[in-house]
């Protein structure tokens, strides 16, 4: 009565009073520990004391204690009373195998745990429950699901608790196929979908992207906890549907019960992150210092992240600073930001602190740094944080790998950036970009033609980095041909130019003379009224060229949006001063002179030696 209620240690002070004890009142004492993961070592504790007692372990005795073993992981204990089972001949007792089962599965022996499987005769659904189990627990995804297979196919009834192990696989494998026919199998057979199930089938279709559909499961489910609420957030925020996850959780919070968690918090900041911090970020961040869970880690990547995606370090460090208990991906999360956003010593101090207060430093860590130096061109702190690659077993990553080609090319070092690309045996496309945008950057456009053949024919299909690189080479090279045809490859392989692509290809045709070509590529882009670079560069062009004509349209386009724009009058004074109107120059230099042009001091540093 006493251990069923929970009040394990007044169940043990009534036993050792018991003048006399026997099997019975050992087994009670032994299997109320066993369900306990803090006392499980208790359960074992009394099991060896029967023995010791002279009294003979039975089913009961041997099935609770390697449920103990179960819990606490422990194999060698585990395997000793397996041993125990098999000498006083309950080898053969059901609950001892299915125990026997539980317990090498949850040490990660499946080698054993199939051979004490092999060994039952009549398998019932809590035996295939728990070697499926098993097999989910310890990554085997796959032969989990093939598990079920068999189980259905020996004529055994799936329980439940089946089909909610086989949705959760599907949707960790992202087979929503495989889940689609499990939930039609539930609905076939009539079974009584409990909350955890449903549960399962909202979470399958969520994590294979058909929010669609797994919002039609939420709908369905008469009273979702905050796990089905949360399992909904965080699909919209996988499939990158921030409005809708935000209209959900104003839901949730108009809801009376259940009350948002940090799990709830961290999806919808999530979700939310690439929209402005104003309207969603911050009043979200109000809400979880109304909660108190400012200080959460896990609330605190989240937030970290999202201001870092609105540019805004400042606030960004004040949540870094609040949280005391940091972990290695907040540390991380704080390095690639400040990096992605030009911040890079700060990056490379951030990495120092977090070396120096004994932080195990990762591959995304170490990426981040080394494209910090990549952006400073700092070849020696780069190379000493190539170093700390070597020393903690990450530089055969490759994604460490990439970061260091990309680090020692743009630092001039080519011979480094070979080297290491030529030890990768199969390289992704950062890496293949990383050593072509070094050619690009050093005007070697014959060997970054040749790294891009080299990417089409291991297979890779190339992006926008890939392209902007190539084309970056050609237009300073002036291979005019060659980047009239790599434009025309990439619009065949559905890859959308953005405004620095576009920057290239008119800075290429400008130069070559085809001011015409480069103005009708302008014209036609969608980037013409935006970004005014553009018409400066085929007007810098016009001028060099002097082509009066389209240098006055250029310079017509740039002075609509920005009248005061003192390089486009600079420009347009050069333009006239080239086609002899030097009445017109006169006109401009006025303007000029009104418009009160003062130059931005220039800023330059050198990396130190010590």
């Amino acid at each position: 009565m006493y251990a069923r209620c929970g009040s394990l240690f007044n169940a043990k002070k009534l036993f050792d009073k018991m003048p006399q004890r026997n099997i019975v009142s050992y087994n009670a004492l032994i299997s109320a520990f066993s369900r306990d993961s803090n006392h499980g070592f208790l359960s074992l504790k009394f099991f060896a004391l029967m023995g010791t007692q002279g009294l003979t372990p039975n089913g009961s005795t041997f099935s609770s204690s390697l449920q103990a073993c179960c819990l606490l992981e422990d194999w060698f204990m585990g395997s000793l009373i397996h041993g125990q089972s098999v000498k006083h001949g309950f080898f053969n007792d059901v609950f001892v195998q299915t125990s026997l089962l539980g317990m090498y599965s949850n040490c990660g022996d499946l080698e054993s745990a199939n051979k004490v499987f092999g060994c039952v005769v009549q398998k019932d659904a809590v035996l295939w429950n728990s070697m499926i189990f098993g097999n989910l627990k310890n990554e085997k995804l796959e032969e989990g699901v093939l598990l079920f297979g068999k189980m259905v196919r020996h004529g055994i009834v799936p329980t439940e608790f089946t089909y909610s192990m086989i949705l959760n696989s599907c949707g960790k494998l992202g087979d929503c196929r495989c889940g689609q026919v499990i939930h039609a199998q539930v609905i076939v057979l009539n079974v009584l979908a409990d909350l955890p199930l449903q549960n399962a089938l909202l979470d399958m279709y969520c994590s294979c992207g058909d929010t669609e559909t797994g919002f039609n499961v939420f709908n369905k489910i008469e009273n979702p906890d905050l796990v089905s609420w949360n399992s909904m957030i965080s699909g919209y925020a996988e499939k990158g549907e921030g409005a809708d996850a935000m209209n959900l959780f104003l839901q949730l919070v108009g809801v009376f019960l259940p009350k948002p968690d940090e799990y709830t918090f961290a999806a919808v900041i999530s979700a939310t992150s690439a929209f402005s911090a104003t309207c969603y970020g911050k009043p979200l961040h109000a809400q979880v210092m109304k909660v108190g869970s400012e200080r959460s880690v896990f609330i605190g990547t989240t937030l970290l992240s999202m201001y870092l995606k609105n540019g805004d370090t400042e606030s960004a460090e004040q949540v870094f600073n609040m949280i005391e208990e940091k972990d290695v991906v907040l540390w991380t999360e704080m390095i690639m930001g400040h990096s992605r956003l030009g911040g890079g010593e700060s990056a490379i101090k951030l990495f120092s602190m977090m070396c120096h207060e004994g932080y195990k430093i990762d591959s995304f860590a170490l990426s981040g740094a080394l494209s910090a130096c990549a952006d400073l061109a700092t070849l020696n702190q780069g190379e000493m944080i190539h170093t700390q690659t070597v020393k903690r077993g990450c530089d055969a990553e490759i994604s460490v790998c990439g970061s260091l080609v990309h680090m020692y090319a743009k630092n001039g070092d080519l011979h480094a950036a070979r080297s290491i690309f030529s030890q990768v045996s199969n390289p992704d496309l950062k890496c293949w970009n990383s050593m072509l945008g070094g050619y690009s950057q050093h005007g070697m456009a014959e060997e970054a033609m040749i790294i891009f053949a080299k990417i089409l024919v291991n297979g890779q299909r190339p992006d926008q980095v890939t392209f902007l690189s190539l084309l970056s080479a050609c237009s300073h090279s002036g291979l005019v041909e060659e980047g009239k045809l790599l434009w025309s490859h990439l619009k065949k392989n559905d890859v959308i130019p953005g405004p620095k692509h576009y920057s290239c290809m008119v800075s290429l045709l400008s130069r070559a003379g085809l001011l015409d070509e480069a103005e009708e590529l302008i014209i036609k882009s969608t980037y013409s009224k935006d970004h005014l670079e553009l018409w400066r560069t085929l007007l810098s062009s016009c001028v060099n060229k002097r082509n009066l004509k389209i240098g006055v349209r250029a310079a017509e386009e740039i002075l609509h949006l920005e009248p005061e724009d003192s390089a486009t009058h600079i420009l347009l004074s050069n333009l006239y001063a080239a086609a002899g109107r030097w009445e017109a120059v006169a006109e401009m230099r006025r303007k000029i002179s009104g418009l009160r042009i003062e130059k931005d001091p220039g800023l330059s540093w050198i990396e130190g030696k010590k």
